[in-house]
Parts: C-alpha cells; sequence; structure tokens
C-alpha cells in the first residue's frame, strides 16, 4: 500500500488586521502552518522564516525510523534562524512564531507542535483535536481553575506559554508519531480559525464538503462570518492510497482546480497543488525546486517589507501576490497548468444562446447576492463587540470592519472605562475588539474591567502583630488584611 496526501490551502487577512503574519507550506510530504507574532514589524517574518527553513524536508527522503528527528531538528534550525534574524535587525527583537507541521514518510505522520495554531483529524466521521494549546488558559484547564466554555471568554485566552522564538528560554516542540491511514482528512488551521468556528461546525464541514478547494475555502468564510479579526490560514488534506481510487476526486473536480498552479505565493502562504495527470517525475521535481525558490524569495520579500513599515511607516504596503509567484514558475510547469476556459466554448454553441445564458447567470448571481446581502444584514445586527471610543470602552453592533466610506458597526454605548487603565493585554485586546454574545454580555465584559481597575487601585496593606496591651490602654482597631491572590504566569 502506498501512502500519499492531497490537500487544499487557503489564507485570509481576516477583516481588520492590516497585514497578514501567517505563513502556511503544502507538499506532497510536508504540510506547515505558522501564525507570528512580535508586532507590526515582526509576526509575519517569523513565520516566513519558519517556512523557509522547515519546507526543505519536502524534498528530502528520510525513513519512518529518523523523520521525527529530522523534523525535531529542522524546527531547531528554524529558531536559530530567528535568533540571528533578530539580533541582525533590532527592529524584529521579541519576534516569535507558532508552528504545526506534519511531515510523511511511507505509512506514518511525523507531527511537531508549538502555540496554539492546530491540528485536527477527521476519521471514521469523528473529528479530534490533536494538538494541545500551548496557552495560558489551556494551563488553567488543565489545573481544573476554569472550563472550557469559561475559557472561550476569558480575557487572557491569548497569551500563548509556548512559541518558536529568539527568548532566552529552553523551549522545546511536541514531537509525536501517527499512523497515515486511508481515508483520513486532516486540517492544519492558525487560531483565527479555529478561534472563530465552533468545534460541531468544522466537524460537520470537514465530513460534508468532500471537494477540498471547496472545504477550505467554506471554512475560510466561516471564519470571516464569525468575526474574522484574526488572519485566518488552513490546510486541508486526505490521506489517500495510491492503489485504489480516490472517491472524492473525478475528472470534473481535476478541470475545476486546472486553473491553480502547481506552486503559489499568496501573501505570506506558500504552497504545491497536487500534480494533474501527465505530469513526469522530471518535470515534478523541477517544479518542486521552484516551489522552493518561491518560498526563499518570499521570506526575503517579507523581511524588506517589514523593515520598509519600520523605516517609512506612511508608505503603503505591498505583497508578493499570486501572479508574482507564478512569473517565476519554469515553463514547463505553467503550461502544465494554463488553461484558457474562455476558448473551450465548442464552436458550433449558438452564439445567441450564449449570450442569453450569460444574461441569465449574471441577473441568478444579482438575485443571489441581493439575497445574501439581506442575510448578513440581519445576521450583523445580532453581533456585538467591544472597541475604543474615544479612549474609552465602548460597546458597538455589527462589524468591525468598513468598506471604504461605509462603517459596518455602530456605537450603541460608551462606558466610563478607560482602555489605558487596563492592563497591556487586555488594552491591546480591546483595541483588537472583543466579540460578545450579546449586549447583556458586553455590560457584564464592561463591569469585570471596571472591578479589576479598582482592585489594582487598592493599597496592599501589610499585616503587623498586635503588640501586647498596656493595662488600662485602649487596644487598636484590627485591619482585616484580603487574602493573597494566586500569581498569573505572565504571557509572551
Amino acid at each position: 500500500m502506498a501512502i500519499a496526501i492531497r490537500f487544499s490551502t487557503r489564507s485570509d487577512v481576516g477583516l481588520v488586521r492590516a497585514n497578514n503574519q501567517d505563513s502556511a507550506f503544502a507538499g506532497d510530504r510536508l504540510l506547515l502552518v505558522a501564525d507570528g507574532m512580535g508586532g507590526h514589524a515582526g509576526g509575519d517574518v517569523a513565520s516566513a522564516l519558519c517556512v523557509a527553513s522547515i519546507a526543505p524536508l519536502n524534498n528530502q527522503t528520510f525513513t519512518s525510523s529518523n523523520m521525527l528527528e529530522r523534523l525535531g531538528d529542522a524546527v531547531e534550525n528554524a529558531r536559530i534562524d530567528l535568533v540571528e534574524h533578530a539580533r541582525a535587525t533590532k527592529t524584529l527583537a521579541g519576534m516569535g512564531t507558532t508552528v504545526t507541521a506534519l511531515l510523511l514518510s511511507e505509512n506514518n505522520l511525523a507531527m511537531a507542535h508549538m502555540g496554539d495554531s492546530r491540528a485536527y483529524l477527521l476519521r471514521d466521521g469523528k473529528l479530534t483535536q490533536v494538538t494541545r494549546d500551548h496557552t495560558f488558559v489551556q494551563h488553567l484547564i488543565d489545573t481544573g481553575k476554569i472550563t472550557e466554555a469559561e475559557a472561550e471568554v476569558h480575557p487572557q485566552r491569548s497569551v500563548v506559554m509556548r512559541v518558536l522564538g529568539d527568548f532566552e528560554l529552553d523551549l522545546t516542540p511536541d514531537l509525536s508519531i501517527r499512523e497515515a491511514r486511508p481515508g483520513d482528512r486532516w486540517l492544519l488551521c492558525s487560531d483565527g480559525l479555529s478561534g472563530f468556528i465552533r468545534f460541531e461546525t468544522i466537524e460537520q464541514t470537514l465530513r460534508d464538503v468532500a471537494d477540498l478547494e471547496l472545504c477550505s475555502e467554506y471554512l475560510i468564510q466561516l471564519a470571516l462570518r464569525g468575526g474574522g479579526s484574526d488572519n485566518i490560514t488552513c490546510i486541508v488534506a486526505d490521506v489517500l492510497d495510491t492503489d485504489q481510487p480516490d472517491p472524492n476526486f473525478s475528472p470534473e473536480m481535476a478541470a475545476s482546480r486546472a486553473n491553480f498552479p502547481v506552486a503559489q505565493a499568496v501573501g505570506s502562504v506558500a504552497y504545491g497543488d497536487h500534480l494533474p495527470q501527465g505530469i513526469d517525475s522530471a518535470e515534478s521535481a523541477a517544479q518542486a525546486a521552484a516551489l522552493l525558490r518561491i518560498a526563499h524569495d518570499q521570506v526575503q520579500e517579507v523581511i524588506a517589507q517589514a523593515q520598509n513599515r519600520v523605516d517609512h511607516p506612511d508608505q503603503p504596503e505591498q505583497q508578493l501576490g499570486l501572479s508574482d509567484a507564478a512569473q517565476q514558475l519554469p515553463a514547463a510547469a505553467s503550461a502544465a497548468v494554463a488553461t484558457d476556459f474562455d476558448d473551450a466554448e465548442p464552436a458550433t454553441e449558438n452564439k445567441k444562446a450564449s449570450l442569453g445564458r450569460k444574461l441569465f447567470n449574471t441577473f441568478l448571481i444579482l438575485v443571489l447576492l441581493a439575497g445574501a446581502g439581506l442575510g448578513i444584514y440581519s445576521w450583523g445586527s445580532k453581533q456585538y463587540f467591544l472597541g475604543v471610543y474615544q479612549g474609552n470602552v465602548a460597546v458597538f453592533n455589527g462589524f468591525p470592519q468598513s468598506l471604504g466610506p461605509l462603517h459596518l458597526s455602530e456605537k450603541i454605548e460608551v462606558s466610563q472605562v478607560a482602555v489605558d487603565d487596563l492592563p497591556a493585554f487586555v488594552a491591546k485586546q480591546v483595541y483588537s475588539t472583543i466579540r460578545v454574545d450579546s449586549r447583556a454580555h458586553a455590560q457584564e465584559r464592561i463591569a469585570q474591567f471596571a472591578q479589576d481597575i479598582a482592585d489594582q487601585s487598592q493599597p496592599e496593606i501589610e499585616p503587623t502583630t498586635d503588640p501586647t496591651p498596656t493595662p488600662g490602654a485602649t487596644p487598636a482597631p484590627r485591619t482585616s488584611v484580603p487574602a493573597a491572590t494566586e500569581p498569573s504566569p505572565e504571557g509572551q
């Protein structure tokens, strides 16, 4: 039995962020998602460096006995690259990235994981979260201090305790080996997807949408509908027995995917699509080499852009587009996937009938768009989030983004809580907007913010030992000392 993987990759900047700090790689042996952090200048660099360091594994040979060691070494090399770049460029100091990777060899998959990007496995119609988040709230769950439901709205849910970066800490990834079983479907994603879609919805989508391209696109759209305030990246991959026919593959699907280049770089995402039939091994090798060249060039471009943002903050950003990446492909690879469907119309078809069909399709699209717009407006009227208005925490109704001059949200309440009085990590979340279930829930969060500020402003009173009373003297009144609270670990 020969095992292979077929996959689809998508990434979206989201509805709030100005740039995409996620990176990903997908090839016939390696799947990888990295979510960068470290501010406007460092997150995209960190994730791109991680991808560029680990991606060469896709073209290397190894066995099931040494694959885990090779993957662990690649992650360590990525950490060294991050340290060297951070020391060479002061503006990149403190950058880091999550990493979740799967490496295929024979009938096994090696996994490396750090941070809160996730890997899910759909097997026999049942979804399982394979990775465990390296976050503060997960630590609280593991120690029984909060429930999973409480973790979803915990103010420190974004604090990551283990990432790949230039920190003076000995942090290592979780490493494991798993069976590559035909029929399995894997999902690797950043928290911009898992944080905005319910587990049950992810399970249903992976189970019911057989086509990989549609499945990955649906997941991105669901995350956007859920709020989309973070970058969103996902890889959906099927494990196949190449000796058996693929039940989710048909000639129609192959034709629909022919428009996708074999190697692509979109934003900070580099990946290789499955090869069309008829591509020989020599061409496949050339395409794989081109893919790695794109990943390397992508990293250099991202680093240059980050430095340019620091030196010239007023200049508009530029990112590599699909056309830029496609131009870097060898001619044979480009020709293998170039298909002009506009010229595929049969010569015998009546032109009037074709025009009528196009008009009808246009009308149908307009009707669908109008219906979708009404549905989104109705759904948006029930959405609430916390944001900032004139320096104070405010409640908004709608979506936290704008379309040109059109704002998709409305301010409905401004509190007396000043954002600058909040802890730094909470203030950062408010500036990025915090999604809430209802207006009442928003008011509860604001009341909690106010209480936290009041608690912090109360001076601590040191306990004293009562002296031995003097005969005839009036004893001093006792002072109650609040119980000390358990210190929380600092997030990175």
